[in-house]
């Protein structure tokens, strides 16, 4: 079996993480919100944060600069 389970507790796989990267979840809590993964005993946060880097992400660069996430989202849907 080639599941590598990093949330036991909703189930989910590295892969289900790096699938959700790369739709454009930078954080923990953007996976969270995905899938649930982190949202009970958050165990699994530090090997999300492991799993997503410090890759290139538009929102976590605007966080950084102190810009207003959310709002962006809104304007570009």
């Amino acid at each position: 079996m080639d599941r590598v389970y990093v949330c036991s507790c909703f189930g989910v796989t590295e892969k289900q993480v790096k699938q959700h990267a790369e739709n454009g979840a930078c954080t923990p809590r953007q996976i969270a919100s995905a899938c649930k993964a982190g949202t009970d005993c958050g165990s699994c946060v530090r090997r999300i944060q492991a799993i997503l880097g410090r890759g290139a992400c538009p929102r976590r660069e605007l966080a950084d600069q102190g810009q207003p996430v959310l709002s962006e989202l809104e304007e570009a849907a």
